[in-house]
This record gives structure tokens, C-alpha cells and sequence, in this order.
């Protein structure tokens, strides 16, 4: 019988007792804990920064390049359409991918995702506007959404649940936080990037070649971090501790039928956290943008520090939640989120400061929140279950709680007011304190 190839001190290099001949030793290449951190650090990074790249584009171009025979209200609603687009497939993404792992490997599933990421998102970098193509492009726009949704949904690695799988009982917030670092890390450059081009560029060199450098950016940093992910996923070693712990792909019909209201709970859970996650990054910047005279650049400056202290936030949650729980801690910040939407429609329309002070705050509890929201979406599930799980519920939790946020936040405050961001905020935070409710053993189980 084998013993667990991560010491309980989480600070070892990964082996096994019966590789430890030299002739194992060449067949297996010894991987150590913090090479599967940077593994989910880098891999989240560079998803969320192809992410937030298309959502700030969503607010910032697309409504003049793809819409503009619409006001610019409507032309941003349009775009927050398309921009939902990739949270609908990502589920068909997870369970296409599922299917070509079992056939036919980890590898090719991987290898598939890159080129499928790639060349829908260099796609939207050369893509003509409508007053090249016509509706045409909102066609081809759509499509190549859809493309990156179903490509995120096959980059599924299992590192995250490798590295959760295998934390100390006392660390395991702490091992939870490590993977959602990279929201805070993949909006901070995207933001960067977006900053500079706007502010450097004429608004009509920017509308016409500027914005397509962010989505250059994008292919490159996917295509690097996606390779570096399949160089530590094709090793033996990587392999043999994902059937260890029953890592592998599982039936989705199976997964259903056994496992349906622990899909369901998992992703009611975290919807507070990614109820909030749109609200303070993608909507605000169409608030600004249409209904306030602070700069654009100004703004994403803001929204960089927001990012820091975000990330600062996700640290901290580490720890606490493995001094108070990760379900305490969760619970403990929806209710944090259900008042910070109480205050929410005066500091967005309290000009500047007041729109300032929503971001840093916003962010802080965010962080908070966020940190802990890979934890609750992975807990119920068996190891056999896991793999599949994981994916899956974070699936569905993107989908219910953040997928359309920015469409319907903007719609309804357009149309009767910011106080319907209130009510969006509430209702998520209400949804996650149900689901702790009626699931109390929400702690990951060996």
C-alpha cells in the first residue's frame, strides 16, 4: 500500500516509499507541494486575466466597435449579453472534456483546451468591427465567447483538489486561498494594461487597434501558463497521486444521480462571493463610464488598489479560516456582503469618493470571501467524486451567480435605480446563508 506522496507538513518534496530506488527515481520525477501552488496560481492567473480582459472590453470597446447602431446604454447591455456567453458553455465545456480525458488522456484534453483558448481568443484580437463585417461580427464575436468558455471549462487540472486533498487539518484555508489568488492577480494586469493603452492612445486609435493588444496579451500569457500546466500534469508522478486520491474523471450522469444537491449546494454556497466579484469589478466600470464625469483611467487605478487590498483579503482568509472554519468564515461574510449592499447605492452615486470607497471596501470583503469560495464548492464530494465535482460546482456557481450580474445590475439600475444592486447582493448573500444552512458538514472530508 502506498502512503500519501505529500507530507502532513505540506513542505517536503512529493514521493513515494516504493520509488525511492534509483531506478524509481528515474522513472518519476519528485514533485513538491509549493511546484502544484504555482501550478494553480499560474493557471488561475492567466484564466482570470483572459477573464477580465474581455470584461473591461465588454465596457470599453465592444459597445463602439460591435454595437454601434446603439446608444451606448443599450450597446453595453448587448455586450454584456455576448459576455455571458462563455459561463453558459463552460459547464458543456467540463463535461466534453470529462469525456475526451477517459478516452483519451489528461494530456489531450489539456492540449485541446490550449488551441481551443488560443485560437478563439487571437480570433477576437484580428476580428473586424460592424463597420467592416455587419452583423456578421456579432456572429463570429459570439462564437469565439463560446469558444472560450468551452475551452476554461477543459483547462480543469485537478491541482486545486490535489493540493486541498492533501493540506493539514490545521492549514486547509489557508491550502483553499492559494488558487483564487489569481482573480486578484489576472485583474490587476488586465486593468494595468487597459489603464495605460486608454490613457497613452487617442480615443479613436484605441477603439481601432489599441484595445486588440490586451487579447495579444491574453493569447500569449494562456498559451505559456496553459504549457507550463501540461509540462507538471504529464509527469508519472503527477499521475499516480491523482489515482491515489481518485482524481480522475467521472460519469456526469453518475456524478448526477449521486451527487445532484451536493452540485447544487456547493454552488449556492459561494454565491455571495461571485454575486459580488462582478459588482465591484466589470459593472462599476459601465456605471462610471455612463453616468459619471471621474476618469476612466482614474477609475481602473482604483480598481488596481481594490485588487492589492483583494489580495491581501484572500491571505487573511487563509487564516482565519482555519482558526474559526471555512463554513463559519463564509457564513460570517455574507452576512458582511448583505450590509455592504445596504450601503451600496449611496457611495455609487455619492461622486467620486463615494464611488471609490465602494470599490476599496467592496474589495476588502471580497477578498475575504472569495478566498474561501474554492473550499465550499469542493467539500461534499468524495475523493472518487472530486475531480469531476469541483469542476462542476465552480461551473454552475459562475453561472448562477456571476454570469449575467453585470447584464442585469446595469440593466436595472439604468432603468429604476441602484437599489437593485442591493437587491442583486442580497438575494446572493441570502442564497449562500441558505445553502450553510441546510448543509452544515461543508468541511473537506479525507
Amino acid at each position: 500500500m502506498t502512503t500519501s506522496s505529500i507530507s502532513p507538513g505540506g513542505s517536503s518534496p512529493l514521493h513515494d516509499t516504493q520509488h525511492d530506488s534509483p531506478d524509481a527515481a528515474s522513472d518519476h520525477s519528485p514533485i513538491a507541494p509549493g511546484e502544484i501552488a504555482v501550478g494553480v496560481i499560474i493557471g488561475r492567473a492567466s484564466e482570470y486575466f483572459d477573464f477580465f480582459v474581455y470584461g473591461i472590453a465588454s465596457v470599453l470597446v465592444f459597445p463602439a466597435v460591435f454595437f454601434p447602431m446603439e446608444n451606448r446604454l443599450e450597446g453595453t447591455l448587448y455586450a454584456f449579453v455576448i459576455f455571458s456567453f462563455a459561463f453558459i458553455a463552460r459547464p458543456f465545456g467540463t463535461v466534453a472534456s470529462m469525456a475526451i480525458q477517459r478516452r483519451f488522456g489528461r494530456e489531450a484534453k489539456l492540449t485541446a483546451a490550449l488551441f481551443l483558448l488560443g485560437i478563439s481568443t487571437a480570433g477576437i484580437a484580428f476580428l473586424p468591427g460592424y463597420a467592416s463585417m455587419g452583423f456578421a461580427s456579432i456572429v463570429v464575436l459570439s462564437i469565439l465567447r463560446v469558444g472560450q468558455g468551452l475551452a476554461l471549462g477543459g483547462s480543469w487540472d485537478g491541482l486545486p483538489s490535489l493540493l486541498a486533498l492533501n493540506a493539514p487539518p490545521n492549514r486547509r484555508g489557508w491550502y483553499a486561498m492559494l488558487g483564487q489568488l489569481g482573480a486578484p492577480v489576472g485583474f490587476f494586469i488586465a486593468s494595468a494594461l487597459f489603464a495605460f493603452l486608454y490613457s497613452s492612445l487617442s480615443t479613436e486609435d484605441f477603439l481601432d487597434w489599441g484595445w486588440r493588444y490586451t487579447f495579444y496579451v491574453a493569447f500569449a500569457i494562456n498559451v505559456v501558463a496553459l504549457f507550463a500546466r501540461l509540462r507538471l500534469v504529464a509527469t508519472n508522478e503527477y499521475d499516480r497521486l491523482l489515482e491515489e486520491r481518485e482524481l480522475e474523471p467521472a460519469s456526469v450522469v453518475e456524478i448526477t444521480r449521486s451527487q445532484g444537491s451536493n452540485l447544487v449546494i456547493g454552488a449556492f454556497a459561494a454565491l455571495a462571493s461571485y454575486a459580488l466579484f462582478h459588482l465591484i469589478t466589470v459593472f462599476p466600470l459601465s456605471w462610471i463610464t455612463l453616468y459619471s464625469t471621474q476618469s476612466v483611467s482614474e477609475f481602473l487605478v482604483i480598481q488596481m488598489i481594490g485588487a492589492v487590498l483583494g489580495a491581501i483579503g484572500i491571505v487573511i482568509s487563509g487564516v482565519i479560516a482555519d482558526r474559526v472554519g471555512r463554513r463559519s468564515t463564509l457564513g460570517s461574510l455574507a452576512v458582511a456582503i448583505a450590509v455592504f449592499s445596504g450601503f451600496a447605492p449611496t457611495l455609487l452615486d455619492g461622486g467620486k469618493l463615494g464611488q471609490d470607497v465602494f470599490i476599496l471596501v467592496g474589495f476588502v470583503i471580497l477578498g475575504l470571501s472569495y478566498g474561501q469560495a474554492a473550499g465550499a464548492v469542493t467539500a461534499n464530494f468524495e475523493s472518487k467524486y472530486r475531480y469531476t465535482g469541483a469542476a462542476l460546482t465552480a461551473d454552475l456557481a459562475w453561472l448562477i451567480g456571476a454570469a449575467f450580474a453585470p447584464l442585469v445590475a446595469l440593466g436595472l439600475s439604468a432603468n429604476f435605480g441602484l437599489g437593485y444592486v442591493s437587491v442583486y447582493l442580497l438575494s446572493g448573500a441570502l442564497c449562500t446563508l441558505a445553502a450553510l444552512r441546510l448543509n452544515k458538514a461543508l468541511e473537506i472530508r479525507d
